[in-house]
C-alpha cells in the first residue's frame, strides 16, 4: 500500500482527466493507498498558460484541426525538444512545482505529459524523490511523453511498446496495460435490458455518437448524415457538457432529423456512458483514446468520422489496421456505409472477434496490481 498517491492529470480535451479518475476509483477499490489526491495540473499554472494550453486546444480542434495535426506531427521528434519545451512549461508551472515538493507523495502517476516532464525535471535536479509513472492516453506515444526520470511506463499496445523501446525507454519498464477505463466498463450489461431501461427499441440498429466530454466538433451535420439510414435505427446523441448543443439537438430531432426510419435520443452531460454503450452495436464519430478504449470493452464497432489530425488518426490507423472499424471520410455517404456494414452479417462477426482480441477490459486493474507488485 502507498502512503500518499497523486494522479496528474490535465484538463485538454476529456480523455486525461478520464484516465485519472478511473485509476483513482481503481486505487479506492483496492484499498492502495491511504491518502490519494486526483488533481488537474493547469489549476497550478499561470491563467495565460493555462488558456492557451486548455481552452485553445479545444478552439483548436474546431476551428482549426489541420494546424493541430502540423503541430502534432512537427513536434513528434523523439528527444530533440525537450530542453526548449522544458524551459517554457517550468517557467509556467510554478505553482505546481511548489505543490509536489510541499506534498511528496511516495508517487506520481501522470496521465498527460506535462506533470511527467516536470516531475523528470525535479528529480534529476535531486529536489524531490518521488517515484512516477506514466501512463500514454493514446494508442501512439508522441515524442512529449518521452522523459528520463521515471518508475514505469503504461501504453495500450504491444507496438507502442516497442517503439518506446526502439527511443530508448527500457523495455522491462514497459507494460502493455490498455489505456486506464473506469471499472464499470468491465461489467458485462445485458443489451436489451439497457435499451428498455433508456427507453430504446429492442429490436432496432442502436448507435451511439459522442461529442466527447466538452461537447467539441459540428455533430450535427454528422447526425443529419444519420438520418438518411435505410435501416431502422435509434441514436443516442451524446453532447457532453455543452449545454447550448445539446439544446440545438434537441431542437432538430424534432424539427429536422426524426423520421420513420430513424429516431434521435440527444443526451447531455452523463455518468452512465458505459449503459449506453451497452445498449449500442456502433459508435459513430472521433476515435480519442479514452472513448475508443470505452467502446471496445463494451465490444462497439467504430465507425470514424472526422478524425482530429495528429493523435485521432493515429487511433483511427490501429482500429482499421486490427479490422475494429470502418472510416467515412465523406459524410454524405455515411448512412450507405453503414447500411452496407449492418446488412454484411459475416463482417460483422469478425469485426466483433478482432474487437475482443484488442480491448483491455480490466486495463486499470492492470495498471494498480503492477504498481503494488513493481515499485
Amino acid at each position: 500500500m502507498f502512503k500518499k498517491v497523486l494522479i496528474l492529470s490535465a484538463s485538454v480535451g476529456a480523455g486525461h482527466v478520464s484516465a485519472a479518475n478511473a485509476i483513482e476509483k481503481e486505487l479506492i477499490n483496492q484499498n492502495a493507498a491511504e491518502e490519494i489526491k486526483n488533481i488537474d495540473v493547469l489549476e497550478y499554472t499561470n491563467p495565460l498558460f493555462r488558456r492557451l494550453y486548455g481552452k485553445a486546444y479545444i478552439e483548436m480542434v474546431n476551428s482549426m484541426p489541420e494546424v493541430l495535426g502540423w503541430i502534432y506531427d512537427s513536434l513528434d521528434k523523439p528527444w530533440q525538444n525537450e530542453r526548449r519545451r522544458l524551459a517554457l512549461d517550468r517557467l509556467n508551472t510554478q505553482p505546481f512545482i511548489k505543490l509536489i515538493k510541499r506534498e511528496k507523495p511516495d508517487i506520481a502517476i501522470c496521465t498527460h505529459f506535462l506533470p511527467a516532464e516536470i516531475i523528470s525535471w525535479l528529480r534529476a535536479k535531486k529536489k524531490i524523490d518521488t517515484k512516477q509513472a506514466i501512463v500514454v492516453t493514446d494508442f501512439d506515444a508522441h515524442a512529449m511523453w518521452l522523459a528520463h526520470n521515471f518508475e514505469h511506463y503504461f501504453v495500450a499496445l504491444d507496438e507502442t511498446k516497442a517503439h518506446l523501446a526502439k527511443v530508448g525507454i527500457p523495455a522491462e519498464k514497459i507494460t502493455v496495460s490498455g489505456i486506464p477505463i473506469d471499472p464499470v466498463f468491465a461489467e458485462k450489461k445485458d443489451k436489451l435490458e439497457m435499451r428498455e431501461k433508456y427507453g430504446l427499441d429492442k429490436d432496432k440498429l442502436t448507435i451511439i455518437v459522442s461529442a466527447g466530454g466538452f461537447g467539441v466538433g459540428n455533430i450535427e451535420h454528422l447526425l443529419e448524415a444519420l438520418s438518411e439510414l435505410q435501416t431502422p435505427s435509434q441514436i443516442i446523441a451524446i453532447c457532453g457538457r455543452n449545454k447550448k448543443l445539446k439544446s440545438k439537438i434537441d431542437k432538430l430531432a424534432i424539427e429536422k432529423l426524426n423520421n420513420e426510419r430513424v429516431k434521435f435520443l440527444p443526451i447531455g452531460y452523463t455518468k452512465q456512458m458505459d449503459e449506453y454503450m451497452s445498449a449500442s452495436d456502433l459508435i459513430v464519430g472521433k476515435p480519442g483514446g479514452l472513448t475508443t478504449s470505452e467502446a471496445l470493452a463494451k465490444g462497439l464497432i467504430f465507425v470514424i468520422v472526422n478524425p482530429i489530425p495528429g493523435q485521432e488518426e493515429r487511433n483511427s490507423d490501429h482500429l482499421l489496421e486490427k479490422g475494429c472499424a470502418i472510416k467515412c471520410n465523406n459524410l454524405p455517404i455515411l448512412a450507405y456505409k453503414i447500411d452496407k456494414l449492418v446488412k454484411n452479417n459475416k463482417r460483422l462477426e469478425m469485426m466483433r472477434k478482432n474487437i475482443s482480441s484488442l480491448a483491455k477490459i480490466e486495463s486499470t486493474k492492470i495498471l494498480i496490481n503492477k504498481l503494488l507488485n513493481k515499485i
